[in-house]
């Protein structure tokens, strides 16, 4: 299974690729920071990033696409641009059927650490421990990125396989 993670942003959208095995241990494949002109309007940057993005979805083909949940209770209007660019992501995979999950930035760095507290630096650290990786990944949303699909990799494949079944099972009994 091939994960694509992404951190949204209207500036740096960070967007990794892994691989799990047939043991669901993840393998690092790719990671990119899209990024857009900040002197663009809004419609402008989200067309930006809908392009590199689906060339990001061209060349790597991937299964399932996860993405950060858009939290924020200081800046909204900067919560209200990343909402709008992982809108832009969960669009383009919805156009592509390709299946979504969404996670909070407690839920990534719960399954990445062990704690839904780590800071940016134990996230990264982590990333690389576990994708053993040469080096760390830069700038802070490719890491991002990364954490997210193994996030996936490690919460949201048996939450997928759980909820399929279900609904087999209740479409068997009626």
């Amino acid at each position: 299974m091939r994960i694509l993670g992404v951190d949204p942003g209207l500036t740096r959208c960070g967007v990794g690729v892994i691989e799990l095995d047939s043991n669901r241990k993840p393998r690092f494949v790719s990671v990119n920071v899209l990024r857009t002109q900040a002197d663009l309007d809004l419609p402008s940057r989200l067309g930006q990033i809908a392009e590199q993005l689906e060339e990001v979805l061209i060349e790597f083909s991937p299964d399932v696409v996860a993405v950060e949940r858009v939290f924020s209770q200081h800046n909204v209007s900067s919560a209200m641009d990343t909402a709008s660019a992982a809108a832009v992501v969960m669009l383009a995979a919805n156009q592509r059927n390709l299946p979504v999950g969404i996670y909070t930035p407690t839920e990534v760095k719960a399954a990445v650490t062990g704690t839904g507290r780590a800071d940016k630096a134990q996230v990264t650290a982590m990333v690389t421990r576990i994708l053993n990786l040469t080096e760390v990944p830069k700038p802070a949303d490719a890491a991002d990125s990364l954490a997210l699909a193994i996030c996936h990799a490690w919460r949201g494949v048996a939450q997928m396989r759980i909820a399929n079944a279900v609904i087999k099972q209740s479409r068997a009994v009626s």
